[in-house]
C-alpha cells in the first residue's frame, strides 16, 4: 500500500514538535492574555465562571489540535495549511473573549465550532486509507456536531441561557473522551486505537505550560514598568518572578522529562495522555493564569489590607498549579506527592490566617510555598540520585 503522506511515520522523528506547531501555539499566547484579563476585569462569581467556560474551550481547541500534529505530518503542505486555517478560527476566538458573553458571543462560538468540526472533517478525508484513525474521528465528529449545535444556539440567545447553553457544550466535548467517542451503530473506540507519540504529546504539553508561564511574567514585566520605583513595588515585582520560577521548576526539572518516558513506554499510551495531559494539565493552566491575575494586582498595590480578590488570586492560582501536579505525578508515576499536598494545606492556612495581611506578604507567602515544594523535589531527587550510586542494579 503506498504511503499515506499525510501521516506521521514511524521513522519520521515523530516525536518532534515543527515550526509550524510553535507558530500555531503564538494565537494562544493572545488567548490566554485574554482570559486573564477577563478574570480580571469581571472579578465576581459570574465573571469567574464565565472565565472557566472560556478557558475549557481554548484548551479543548488547542489540545485536539496538540493529538491532530501527533498523527499529521505538520510540515505537509496541505495539513500545515489546515493549521493555518485553525490559528484564523483561534484568533477570532480569542479577539472575542473579551466579549465572548456580549456582542461577539455568536463570532465566539462559530470560530470554535468551525476549528473543531472542519478539523476533524480533514482527518476524515485524509486518513480514508487508515481504516481505525478514519472511524475513531467519523465517532468523534458526530460528538463535535452536537456540542457545535449547543455553542451556535448559545451564541444565538443572550444571559443566563446562553451560559446554560454552553456549559452544556462543554459537558458534551468533555465527556466525549470519557465516553469513548460512542456513537449508536458506530459502536465506540479503544484507547490502543489511539497510537500516539508520548514524546510528542508531553513537549507539546510542556509548551502550553511555557505559554502560561510567559503570559504570567508578561503581566509582570508590564505592570511594573509603568510604576513609580519604590521598594515595594520592587520587592513585589521580584516575589511574582520567583513564584514563576517556581511554578517552572516544579513542572520542568524532573517531572516533566519523566513523564515523556514514561507515556512513551506505557503499554497504553493513548489512555494515559488522554487523562495526563488532555485533562489534568487543565487545572494547572488555570492555576497559572489565576496566579498571573493575582501578581498583576499584588505589584500595583502592594502595600495596605488585602482586598478579597488579591487573596483569592494569590492563593488560589498556586493551590490549583499543586493540586493538578499532585494529580498528573499520581496518574503517570503512581506517587502521592505529600509536598504538593501539604503546599495546599499551607495555602490554605494562609488564606485563614492570612486575612488581615498586606497583599505583599501574601505573596511573599505563596510564594515560598512553592519554593518549599521545589525545594523538596530537589532533596528528593538527590536521594535517588545518591541511592543510584551507593546501590547499583
Amino acid at each position: 500500500m503506498p504511503r499515506n503522506p499525510f501521516l506521521r511515520q514511524e521513522g519520521d522523528h515523530r516525536s518532534t514538535v515543527t515550526p509550524v506547531e510553535l507558530f500555531f501555539d503564538l494565537v494562544y499566547v493572545f488567548a490566554i492574555t485574554q482570559l486573564s484579563h477577563k478574570l480580571l476585569e469581571h472579578f465576581d462569581v459570574q465573571g469567574a465562571l464565565q472565565t472557566a467556560l472560556l478557558l475549557l474551550a481554548v484548551w479543548w481547541a488547542w489540545v485536539y489540535t496538540a493529538w491532530f500534529t501527533n498523527w499529521f505530518e505538520p510540515d505537509q503542505r496541505t495539513v500545515r495549511l489546515v493549521l493555518i486555517s485553525g490559528m484564523v478560527a483561534s484568533l477570532l476566538m480569542s479577539t472575542s473573549i473579551p466579549e465572548a458573553f456580549g456582542d461577539r458571543g455568536l463570532l465566539f462560538a462559530v470560530a470554535y465550532v468551525v476549528l473543531q468540526v472542519g478539523r476533524s472533517l480533514f482527518i476524515i478525508w485524509a486518513a480514508r486509507d487508515n481504516d481505525v484513525l478514519r472511524s475513531n474521528f467519523v465517532r468523534l465528529i458526530a460528538w463535535s456536531i452536537l456540542a457545535g449545535v449547543l455553542w451556535i444556539a448559545g451564541g444565538l440567545v443572550n444571559g443566563p441561557a446562553r451560559e446554560a447553553l454552553w456549559v452544556l457544550a462543554v459537558l458534551v466535548d468533555y465527556a466525549a473522551p470519557l465516553f469513548f467517542f460512542f456513537v449508536p451503530g458506530l459502536g465506540r473506540s479503544h484507547t490502543n486505537d489511539w497510537d500516539i507519540s508520548g514524546e510528542h504529546m508531553a513537549e507539546r504539553a510542556q509548551l502550553f505550560v511555557i505559554i502560561a508561564l510567559g503570559e504570567s511574567i508578561l503581566v509582570t514585566g508590564a505592570t511594573f514598568s509603568v510604576l513609580a520605583i519604590s521598594t515595594e513595588a520592587i520587592i513585589a515585582f521580584i516575589v511574582a518572578f520567583l513564584g514563576s520560577v517556581a511554578m517552572w521548576w516544579i513542572y520542568f526539572d524532573r517531572a516533566a522529562g519523566d513523564a515523556a518516558e514514561a507515556i512513551a513506554h506505557s503499554s497504553d499510551p493513548g489512555a494515559l495522555a488522554r487523562s495526563a495531559y488532555t485533562y489534568i494539565h487543565l487545572p494547572m493552566i488555570a492555576g497559572i493564569v489565576v496566579s498571573a491575575v493575582g501578581d498583576e494586582l499584588q505589584i500595583a498595590h502592594p502595600l495596605g489590607h488585602a482586598s478579597a480578590e488579591v487573596l483569592i488570586t494569590l492563593l488560589v492560582g498556586p493551590g490549583l498549579f499543586l493540586a493538578g501536579h499532585a494529580l498528573f505525578k499520581y496518574v503517570v508515576f503512581n506517587v502521592v506527592s505529600i509536598p504538593r499536598l501539604v503546599g495546599v494545606v499551607v495555602l490554605v492556612a494562609i488564606g485563614v490566617f492570612g486575612q488581615g495581611w498586606p497583599p505583599l506578604a501574601i505573596a511573599t507567602a505563596a510564594m515560598l510555598v512553592l519554593v518549599g515544594v521545589s525545594a523538596a523535589d530537589v532533596r528528593t531527587a538527590h536521594q535517588r540520585e545518591q541511592r543510584a550510586l551507593h546501590h547499583p542494579r
